[in-house]
């Protein structure tokens, strides 16, 4: 995979896709587990913006240690973004698991169990990806501010 376009490097190209991907889907997935009306007609495509954001975060990885190659490694940063597939996988199965739920059981209380494990589940998301970003924004900008210093 090439590490650049058009002489910039992949990586911060490749986050923006999980940036955006991994929120809606943690957001997505917490509507369909409070609104049970929503998990037939939204459950399918909240399932498959989990699923990008999952196959993103490998690809941003991999951009991130070929970026390290390059300007040096962000310790905490390479470790909190490898750790991120570890709390995207847990939501597919989450929004999957609502969705089939859904259709599957005529047990409120199994339905309702479910749901709340998938908020817990995409919250801690929320967090991660929040720890992830803000680990790379220091690795990039230190401790700068708007005025410039450092």
């Amino acid at each position: 995979m090439p590490d650049t376009v058009n002489g910039l490097p992949l990586h911060p190209l490749v986050v923006h896709a999980v940036v955006v991907l991994l929120p809606l889907a943690t957001v997505g997935v917490i509507a369909i587990a409070v609104r049970p009306a929503w998990r037939a007609r939204f459950g399918p495509v909240v399932i498959g913006l989990a699923a990008l954001a999952a196959a993103a975060i490998p690809i941003a990885t991999s951009t991130g240690d070929q970026l390290a190659g390059r300007v040096g490694v962000p310790h905490d940063h390479e470790e909190l973004g490898d750790s991120l597939i570890l709390f995207a996988l847990p939501l597919l199965a989450a929004a999957v698991a609502v969705v089939w739920t859904n259709r599957t059981s005529s047990r409120a209380v199994l339905r309702r169990t479910v749901a709340a494990l998938a908020v817990v589940v995409a919250l801690a998301n929320l967090v991660q990806v929040v720890r992830v970003g803000e680990s790379g924004a220091r690795a990039v900008w230190g401790t700068s501010t708007a005025t410039g210093r450092r």
